[in-house]
């Protein structure tokens, strides 16, 4: 099923609705138009009263907690290789990397992960959001690959990163269906480059900043065989799903089952169209068969939903750190 949305701003996207069983969806999307008090309030009290809370978060929560891929984040860790391949952020940077030789690559991916999943964000959003649901039943399902969730007190069993984790590697034989914890090796590579620890135990570049952008080829991560390794990131079918993912895709489903008919909160943060069938669609869907149910979507420029849900739906189109304030 297709359909277009046509934008406040004029834009019109047309987007493939993937809930095949669900009854009642048409074409029409209504949108959230600011971030009204009352609608704030709304959202408190949903948070407060529901009988669980699924909380799904896309990039713009980490975005919003100020996990930037460019600016002056981007030039604090990646000036000298700004300088010398011309990418300006961290997303374009790893496909310039692809082409160059793997002491370099490795250099450049040591400092991705470490800033962005070995680093706390500079805003306490997460934070703020645990300090919210903590006392709730509750579960996370996710697309950022950050930890972020679990770095701010969230439950582990709570969890569902469904596209990876940038403190795994995977082997590059598909037959290794394992991960490999990577932060023994980040710390390394960091201090091969010759970042160094700052008093509240953060790497930082050197006052002179003089920086290697290479690593000795014996830091080049593989596995305990030998075997060369990837990020455990999902960019096409190589992409493994080991046990702990399929533990946390069965807790999510149980959690949905176990509270099928109550009064649930699909609180949805930060989710953009790039992979709306993993969180957008399904929480439509679930909603739209449970009528307890309340939809909740927190996102700057991209709070909608289909006008079935509208008079089930919290949007809130806004500084997602203001409304968790």
């Amino acid at each position: 099923m297709n359909f277009s949305i046509k934008r406040p701003n004029g834009y019109t996207d047309t987007i493939e609705l993937g809930m095949r069983g669900v009854r009642g969806i048409s074409r029409r999307m209504a949108f959230g138009s600011g971030m009204t008090a009352a609608d704030i309030a709304r959202l408190k009290e949903e948070i407060e009263t529901a009988d669980a809370i699924v909380i799904g978060a896309g990039a713009g929560l980490s975005t919003a907690a100020g996990f930037e891929y460019s600016g002056e984040r981007f030039r604090k860790y990646f000036a000298d290789f700004e300088d010398r391949y011309g990418f300006h952020d961290m997303y374009s940077g790893g496909f310039y990397v692809m082409h160059v030789e793997p002491e370099v690559s490795w250099a450049y991916w040591a400092r991705n992960i470490y800033i962005n999943r070995y680093q706390d964000p500079p805003k306490p959003l997460y934070n703020q959001l645990y300090e919210l649901v903590k006392d709730k039943d509750y579960f996370v399902i996710t697309t950022n690959v950050d930890h972020q969730f679990q770095r701010a007190g969230f439950d582990k069993k709570r969890l569902f990163y469904t596209q990876g984790d940038y403190g795994l590697f995977q082997s590059t034989d598909p037959a290794d269906r394992q991960t490999y914890d990577n932060e023994e090796w980040v710390m390394a590579a960091m201090r091969a480059q010759g970042f160094v620890m700052n008093e509240d135990g953060v790497f930082v570049p050197p006052e002179d900043g003089s920086l290697k952008m290479f690593l000795p080829s014996e830091l080049i991560p593989h596995t305990p065989d030998g075997s060369p390794v990837n990020m455990n990131l999902r960019s096409d079918d190589t992409f493994v799903e080991d046990d702990g993912w399929h533990r946390a895709s069965a807790a999510y489903a149980d959690f949905l089952r176990r509270h099928d008919g109550l009064h649930v909160l699909y609180l949805e943060l930060g989710v953009g169209a790039n992979t709306p069938v993993i969180i957008k669609y399904p929480f439509w869907a679930l909603t739209m068969n449970n009528e307890k149910a309340v939809y909740a979507c927190v996102n700057y420029g991209e709070a909608y939903c289909p006008v079935e849900l509208e008079h089930r739906s919290i949007l809130l189109d806004g500084d997602m750190a203001k409304v968790l304030e």
